[in-house]
């Protein structure tokens, strides 16, 4: 491709507007770069993000021609990452345990942009409100908007209206983070749809939280050596005072536990000065599939963030989170409780900012791992900054091996430059103690009843958190089952 631009004047979004291949991009962005500079090309992304990307642009030029301004901003920025960025590695710190062979021995491809599951999922929780997404659109034949307040929106970036909303939307999509990994990236260069939802100042919705429902609707079979990929994309703004209750669901293909897909999501959250939030996140994919999510959440002064994890699904399932707290009097609150069974990895990366006086944070992370190839993994890292004077934050992790060579990493992290704080971090892992065993046999209880007692009573912590007692219910008998069957 000839072209006489300088590396100064190279634009990303003009190419994706006239659509060539990402390697066409990639080799006149290594030709500037080594002209002006002498780099080499070792430091440029690998052919297999390249083949990743390219595969995904290819599939979102047969998408309809109608694509909103602020897709084209997030693939715009993310094009530009992509460009330099390598297949993640062992090597790596922040995936120096998350063993991603089993993506990168798979050949990826992207999902189809759908409009309908056939057949259609059965969902275990009723709720006047929900929002559905296939396969990264939002699907609105599958989804319920009946108590909305008003002025508040909730559906696809499509269908926002001009004006304010639309003014919003687009200033607070990817802004200002500049930590996303690969993942982040190839879902910001991916996304076929951006899922939004708007609650407008001094509004509530709390009572019936508006669940949203992540569905899969293509798939391989295992062992297939073929993934899926979808990138499902969702921002949510809370105006000043407001509250808002959030259920994050994510689901499988109906009726098939052994699917094969990869699903890479991020959910944005504006918190703004004096709002509250309450997020639910539940995870319960197919056991044949990969799933990789960002939670980027960003907190004005006075706000509350609660968020409640629980996952147990996935053959692969990481989850990174990253909080940023951007004034004073702000509180923080997140647990989380996960379940690795056979051939399970369950790794949760989180990362709090807090850079304002009084700031409030609690984390709570559990994780049970019930089989010998299990493997728990948390890299928690709070960080406390030179002007957040009076903080007071902690962390505790605790694990449970059940099963012999069953594996966790943890690495709780407080990195504090202040000098005015009050923070604490703490770590266990081990089985079921003795004593706990034996207090329950000297009463009669045998010692399986025993152990299926306490092992879902550690995690029954966490579930407690749940806010709305039908899913509190539902997530609890599953749990339940899986702790049973081991």
């Amino acid at each position: 491709m000839a072209c006489s631009c300088s590396s100064a004047s190279f634009s990303p979004l003009r190419l994706l507007r006239s659509r060539p291949l990402l390697k066409r991009r990639l080799r006149f962005h290594q030709k500037t770069i080594a002209t002006a500079t002498n780099f080499t090309s070792a430091s440029l992304s690998d052919p297999f993000v390249l083949d990743i990307a390219d595969k995904l642009e290819d599939s979102l030029s047969l998408c309809s021609t109608s694509c909103p301004s602020v897709l084209l901003k997030l693939r715009d920025s993310s094009s530009q990452s992509l460009l330099t960025q390598r297949w993640p590695s062992a090597k790596e710190e922040p995936f120096r345990f998350t063993d991603l062979s089993f993506l990168k021995s798979s050949e990826i491809l992207p999902a189809a942009s759908t409009s309908a599951i056939h057949p259609a999922p059965s969902f275990s929780f009723p709720a006047s409100n929900f929002l559905t997404i296939v396969d990264g659109c939002v699907v609105p034949s599958l989804s319920r908007l009946t108590s909305l307040p008003a002025g508040a929106f909730a559906g696809s970036a499509v269908d926002v209206p001009s004006g304010h909303l639309y003014e919003t939307v687009f200033a607070a999509a990817g802004e200002g983070f500049s930590d996303g990994d690969l993942f982040w990236n190839v879902n910001g260069f991916g996304a076929p749809d951006l899922a939004v939802v708007y609650i407008p100042e001094g509004e509530r919705l709390v009572d019936d939280p508006l669940h949203l429902r992540f569905c899969a609707a293509e798939a391989t079979e295992a062992g297939s050596g073929r993934l899926l990929l979808s990138n499902p994309r969702v921002l949510v703004v809370v105006g000043k005072g407001s509250e808002l209750s959030i259920v994050e669901e994510h689901l499988g293909v109906e009726g098939s536990g052994g699917a094969c897909y990869w699903s890479n999501s991020v959910v944005e959250i504006v918190v703004e000065e004096g709002a509250k939030v309450s997020h639910t996140y539940i995870q319960k994919q197919s056991m044949s599939a990969a799933h990789t999510k960002w939670t980027f959440v960003r907190q004005g002064k006075c706000s509350s963030y609660e968020l409640i994890e629980l996952s147990t699904g996935a053959k692969l399932s990481r989850h990174s989170l990253h909080v940023q707290q951007l004034g004073p009097d702000t509180t923080t609150e997140l647990s989380a409780f996960h379940v690795s069974r056979n051939d399970q990895i369950q790794d949760l990366h989180s990362r709090l900012i807090l850079d304002h006086p009084r700031g409030y944070s609690r984390q709570l992370h559990k994780c049970i791992v019930s089989h010998s190839s299990g493997h728990a993994i948390f890299d928690g890292n709070i960080k406390v900054n030179r002007f957040a004077q009076q903080t007071d934050a902690g962390q505790l992790t605790r694990t449970l091996l059940l099963a012999p060579r069953a594996t966790a990493n943890v690495k709780p992290n407080l990195q504090i430059i202040a000098d005015d704080v009050k923070c604490s971090h703490g770590a266990a892992i081990s089985d079921l103690e003795e004593d706990q065993l034996f207090y329950f046999q000297a009463r009669g209880v045998d010692q399986q009843t025993a152990r299926d007692a306490l092992t879902f009573s550690f995690g029954a912590e966490v579930l407690a958190r749940i806010p709305f007692e039908p899913y509190r219910k539902s997530v609890s008998n599953q749990v339940k089952q899986l702790l049973t069957a081991g």
